[in-house]
């Protein structure tokens, strides 16, 4: 049961680590753009799969389809998606300079990024939570002693507390990170 705990408990982490690879931050990602999807023959794709996306500059992301066709729906799918950013296309590749971040725009991706964190932290409890439950039916079920499944609450507790605080150093990172100028 502690594998499958640390196993559920590790994807909940794995998926706050890739939501907030695409919070926007002073420096350029290519993982930012993981989630905008483009149209090519008709499926809905990430731009990675459709063109190679570099950092030429610690604020500039260089955007080169492998099918020049493909320029003007990169295009239109940066600008619809909620970025915040304007793609200039120069006939080959798409440029897409990041702008400073004033103030505010950083306390509110803090805020994003916390949000992130307490979701982590909701689904790290629920799984703790389906544990527990698991225990409490095997002393009904099966006869497990109270000291025995008082010992496996407190072993599910310490795996949990051992990935909130990872949780917690995921955000305190992040936030460190937005908010260096």
């Amino acid at each position: 049961m502690s594998k499958e705990l640390e196993s559920r408990m590790e994807k909940s982490i794995q998926a706050l680590k890739s939501e907030m690879a695409t919070i926007r931050t002073g420096r350029a990602n290519a993982a930012l753009l993981d989630q905008v999807r483009v149209d090519y023959y008709g499926s809905e794709v990430p731009i990675s799969q459709v063109a190679n996306i570099s950092v030429p500059e610690p604020r500039m992301l260089l955007i080169t389809p492998w099918e020049k066709t493909m320029l003007s729906t990169i295009e239109k799918a940066i600008m619809a998606s909620d970025l915040g950013l304007t793609p200039s296309n120069d006939g080959s590749v798409i440029r897409l300079v990041l702008p400073e971040l004033n103030e505010e725009r950083r306390r509110d991706l803090v805020k994003q990024a916390r949000q992130m964190a307490e979701k982590c932290r909701i689904s790290i409890r629920n799984i703790r939570r389906d544990a527990n439950e698991k225990v409490r039916a095997e002393v009904r079920d099966e006869g497990l002693s109270e000291d025995e499944s008082k010992q496996r609450q407190a072993a599910i507790q310490k795996v949990t507390d051992r990935f909130i605080a990872e949780t917690d150093k995921l955000l305190a990172a992040k936030e460190e990170d937005i908010l260096t100028i």
